[in-house]
């Protein structure tokens, strides 16, 4: 398959109250077209605000892309002007955002809002939009879409919100989808009907799909490959098998290792990863998952940051002691 999108040494700062924050630290990494990537990680590891940054929608102030490139079909969205990137943004790349309440506008009808991308796009007519705005509320399972077209946000539950941002998404056809925690505030049975849904529409459409969580269940059943990002870095990647099979970096396993397993006979205590993650407007030297690591040492990982190195065909790590993971508890 052709690359759809690579990301080129992408750092974003942020800049406050006289700190630098360093919330996207070089981040390099691909899709390809018709994939479904996860990014994973805890809150606050940079995966959102790599997502916005593809999308170019970092405020400044405070933010900033200060290195890097976006390279989407060969070309860097990050050095095109303002007009350039919206003929992108919504049309051949759209973002699922990570609460529909504060994402969609209260004072708007859901036909306007739907309606309103396509109209810009496509040049469709408000008739056309319309049948189009009814078209994608029924493909992603939204009862009377003529009637609910009419409605405003407060008048939908969580989870129909959460289909209407997903309809936004797809009106124009996009070429890829970010969806970043698209289920975090629904219980889990809406979950999995959201996660299906999107699955079985980026199949339909033939959309890539960059699905940011930090969910490792959402992970093993809709990705082809992951990336685990810690501390605004990726510290690994490989195929979502290889990740949950034989993972080569403590982080990631301490991660496993805090999730409960259903296919499991025995059962076994969950280890959470003990520490809280670093400050990321602090010039660290060394690994900065070294404080919480069980297998670091200062001599060995507390002088460079490990640098992401191919540990086997496909299977990428930034880890010294890769080859002892698995073997100590995380």
């Amino acid at each position: 398959m052709a690359t759809l999108l690579e990301i080129q040494n992408l750092h974003t700062r942020f800049y406050t109250q006289g700190r630098v924050i360093k919330a996207v630290d070089g981040v390099s990494y691909g899709i390809d077209e018709g994939e479904t990537l996860a990014v994973v990680g805890e809150s606050g590891c940079g995966k959102s605000v790599t997502a916005l940054s593809i999308m170019g929608l970092i405020p400044w102030p405070p933010g900033r892309i200060t290195e890097g490139q976006v390279l989407y079909r060969g070309q860097d969205l990050l050095s095109m002007n303002a007009e350039q990137v919206r003929q992108i943004r919504g049309k051949e790349i759209s973002m699922v955002f990570q609460e529909p309440m504060t994402s969609l506008n209260p004072v708007l009808t859901i036909e306007r809002q739907l309606t309103e991308t396509v109209e810009s796009h496509v040049s469709l007519t408000k008739k056309a939009a319309r049948q189009r705005a009814v078209e994608v509320l029924t493909q992603v399972g939204i009862s009377d879409p003529e009637r609910r077209l009419s409605q405003y946000p407060h008048q939908f539950s969580g989870g129909m919100r959460q289909r209407v941002m997903i309809a936004m998404a797809l009106i124009c056809n996009p070429n890829l989808i970010l969806a970043d925690e698209p289920t975090t505030a629904l219980d889990v049975t809406i979950q999995a009907q959201i996660l299906e849904l999107m699955k079985e529409l980026s199949k339909q459409y033939g959309a890539a799909m960059i699905l940011i969580t930090h969910n490792l269940g959402i992970v093993a059943r809709y990705a082809d490959r992951v990336n685990v990002m810690y501390a605004g870095r990726i510290i690994e990647r490989s195929t979502a098998r290889e990740i949950y099979g034989n993972p080569k970096h403590p982080y990631t396993l301490g991660l496993l290792n805090s999730v409960p397993r259903l296919d499991e006979t025995v059962k076994k205590k969950l280890v959470p990863i003990e520490g809280q993650p670093p400050d990321l407007g602090a010039d660290t030297p060394g690994c900065r998952f070294l404080p919480r690591c069980r297998l670091g040492d200062p001599q060995t990982c507390g002088g460079e940051f490990p640098p992401l190195i191919e540990v086997s065909p496909g299977h990428w790590s930034a880890c010294f002691k890769f080859d002892q993971v698995g073997k100590v508890a995380s």
